[in-house]
């Protein structure tokens, strides 16, 4: 069972309550969460990746172990302790500002 913290406007959007719980086949990456997201909220399909590109959407980041995942290769491995659910999967909304 894989942990998933996702930002606030996706799960309003899921209507999920806190932490995602979701079973990833091996081996578990970065596409093979988004994927069972993607399959258990159809919602949320294109709002973290985009539909045709599968790539991750510019402001959204991937962290796992405190680690910034977000420029891995989508089939990369996770962290061990992420695809044993003791550390949660962070996704995250990235802000842009500045002049």
């Amino acid at each position: 069972m894989i942990r998933i913290e996702l930002p606030a406007h996706l799960r309003n959007l899921g209507r999920i309550d806190g932490e995602l719980l979701l079973h990833v086949p091996s081996p578990v990456t970065q596409r093979t969460i988004v994927d069972a997201i993607e399959a258990q909220y159809p919602m949320l399909r294109g709002t973290i990746r985009d539909h045709v590109t599968k790539e991750r959407r510019p402001f959204i980041r991937f962290f796992a172990c405190e680690e910034d995942f977000s420029h891995e290769a989508l089939d990369s491995p996770v962290p061990d302790e992420v695809a044993s659910g003791k550390e949660p999967f962070l996704i995250v909304g990235a802000i842009a500002g500045g002049r």
